[in-house]
């Protein structure tokens, strides 16, 4: 479940929509999520390259978010909700954004200027939700660039300990950039260990037919 979406602009974090969803049971909780995400914003326009995507852990919640066009959006929603939705869920969030404010986004100066946005994202959410939409979209997406590679960090890694989101993004990187290693040389391996196999047996059928020319 998507519990809170917050929109900021990236070069001040000025927070340009949000939407919360009702809950009873997560609602006391979810003031000190947005306080989280508010200082999210300040950290990603204080980095000079902030990854373009990203999950951070934050108790049993994930925030999940992307940067287009000097604009950030970000979700918080539960670990068990599918990061590929997540994810396509935010870009659905970001064209449509992209086509009602793209022009405006860098004129304003008050916060929560397109508040009005609220009306798409509790429709958009709502979809998603939805377990019929899950299912097609899970049909439809089988797999979403960059999605697989994204490193889930814990917040209070950028938060309360100070490392920039950049060297996450890098930490990530590399981390792919092993397991790809690591798939090449099991390949390998395995490939040479099959090889190995079919020699040994070779090697045991032509004794045996030498056996059986010189001996009978």
């Amino acid at each position: 479940m998507v519990l809170m979406t917050m929109i900021a602009r990236v070069a001040d974090a000025l927070p340009l929509a949000a939407s919360i969803q009702e809950d009873e049971q997560a609602g006391r909780s979810l003031m000190d999520y947005q306080a989280q995400a508010k200082q999210l914003f300040r950290k990603i326009s204080t980095d000079p390259q902030p990854p373009g995507r990203c999950s951070l852990e934050s108790g049993p919640y994930i925030f999940h978010y992307i940067i287009e066009r000097g604009v950030c959006y970000l979700i918080l929603c539960d670990k068990s909700f599918s990061k590929r939705l997540a994810f396509q869920y935010l870009d659905d969030l970001q064209t449509e954004f992209s086509l009602q404010y793209g022009g405006r986004v860098e004129t304003v100066s008050r916060p929560y200027s397109f508040i009005e946005f609220d009306t798409y994202i509790q429709k958009a959410r709502k979809s998603y939700m939805d377990s019929r939409a899950r299912k097609n979209l899970n049909n439809i997406n089988t797999e979403l660039q960059d999605v697989h590679r994204i490193m889930v960090q814990n917040i209070d890694d950028v938060l309360q300990r100070g490392e920039t989101l950049s060297a996450l993004d890098m930490k990530a990187s590399n981390l792919s950039s092993v397991s790809q290693k690591y798939k090449k040389d099991s390949s390998y391996l395995n490939l040479r260990s099959s090889y190995a196999k079919i020699a040994a047996i070779i090697i045991v059928v032509i004794v045996f037919l030498l056996f059986i020319k010189f001996w009978w």
